[in-house]
C-alpha cells in the first residue's frame, strides 16, 4: 500500500493547548516545527531534548553498510534524522529493483527531497504500522534497515522472525543531550498543567538516566502522551502516572491526543497532573 505524503493527519482545527506547558523530547535541534505548533494552538513549548544526533564513529564502515542496505530488494529509513545522515556519508542511489520504504509521511518527506520519489510508507507512522505493509509479509530475503544503533528494536526482530537478512546501515548515532540550566529552570518553574509529547523510548531511558533528582521527580508530574503501545509501557515502567496513546509518532497525532486530553481536564473530566 502506498499512501501520498499529503495524506498526514493534521491537528483538529477546533483543538487548543491554551494554558498547557508541552514538554518536547525529540532530539536537539528537531523539535522547533513542533514547538511552533505548540505555540500556534496556544500552550507553551518547553524544550527538553532526551537526545542529541552525532554522525557513526566510523564513516567508512557506516558508508560500505549503506552501500549493501541499497542494494537489498527492500531497504527501510526509520527517520529523517537517518535520511539526511545517510545523505551526507553518500548519495542516496538504490539498486533499480530495490524497493524503498520509510517508517512515516516526514521520512517520506526528506527522501523525495534527496530524490528518490517512489517511496511506500504506511499512514501509522511507526514500526507496527510499517511492518503491516504488504511489502514486508513474509517470505522476506534480505532487507536494508538505514537507522542508528538501539531505537526501534522491535523491527528488525520481526523482520528476522519473516525469514529476513536484515542488513543494518547505522548511519549516525544517538547520545544522550547535554541538558543544562536552559532546560532544567523552565521545568523547575513549570506549573500544571503540563504534558510531555514521547516519541521515543531511547530518548525516555536518556531523561530517566541523566536528569537531576528533582527534575526528573516533576516531570513525573506530567501527564505523558506516547507515540505507540510500548512507549506508553516504558513511560508507565519509568514511573509515571497518567499515560494516554496517540495514533502515531506524528507531531500532528501528539498534538490532537494532548488537546483531546487538556480540553477534558478543561471540562472537570481529566486527571490532576
Amino acid at each position: 500500500m502506498k499512501v501520498s505524503v499529503s495524506d498526514v493527519v493534521a491537528t483538529p482545527a477546533h483543538a487548543s493547548l491554551r494554558g498547557a506547558t508541552l514538554v518536547l523530547t525529540r532530539a536537539a535541534g528537531s523539535a522547533r516545527h513542533e514547538a511552533q505548533r505548540v505555540r500556534a494552538l496556544g500552550g507553551r513549548a518547553l524544550l527538553l531534548p532526551g537526545s542529541r544526533l552525532a554522525p557513526a564513529a566510523d564513516a567508512s564502515a557506516a558508508r560500505a553498510a549503506l552501500h549493501a542496505a541499497l542494494r537489498a530488494p527492500l531497504c527501510i529509513f526509520v527517520s529523517p534524522a537517518a535520511v539526511r545522515a545517510a545523505a551526507r556519508l553518500d548519495a542516496l542511489a538504490p539498486g533499480r529493483r530495490t524497493r524503498v520504504l520509510a517508517v512515516g509521511a516526514a521520512s517520506a518527506r526528506t527522501l523525495r527531497r534527496h530524490g528518490l520519489t517512489d517511496v511506500e510508507f504506511p499512514a501509522r507512522a511507526d514500526s507496527e504500522g510499517l511492518l503491516a505493509l504488504p511489502a514486508l509479509q513474509a517470505p522476506l530475503t534480505r532487507v536494508g534497515l538505514v537507522g542508528a544503533p538501539g531505537g526501534r528494536e522491535l523491527l528488525p526482530q520481526a523482520l528476522a522472525a519473516r525469514g529476513a537478512r536484515v542488513l543494518r546501515a547505522e548511519v549516525y548515532q544517538r547520545l544522550p543531550a547535554r541538558l543544562d540550566r536552559r532546560h532544567l529552570e523552565p521545568l523547575r518553574r513549570t506549573r500544571a498543567p503540563l504534558y510531555v509529547l514521547l516519541s521515543s523510548s531511547e530518548a525516555l531511558a536518556h531523561l530517566m538516566r541523566s536528569l537531576p533528582a528533582a527534575a526528573r521527580a516533576r516531570l513525573l508530574t506530567a501527564s505523558v502522551i506516547a507515540s505507540g503501545a510500548r512507549v506508553a509501557a516504558q513511560a508507565r515502567a519509568a514511573g509515571f502516572a497518567q499515560v494516554h496513546q496517540a495514533r502515531s509518532a506524528l507531531s500532528a497525532d501528539l498534538l490532537a491526543a494532548a488537546a483531546a486530553i487538556h480540553a477534558q481536564r478543561a471540562l472537570g473530566h481529566g486527571t490532576r497532573t
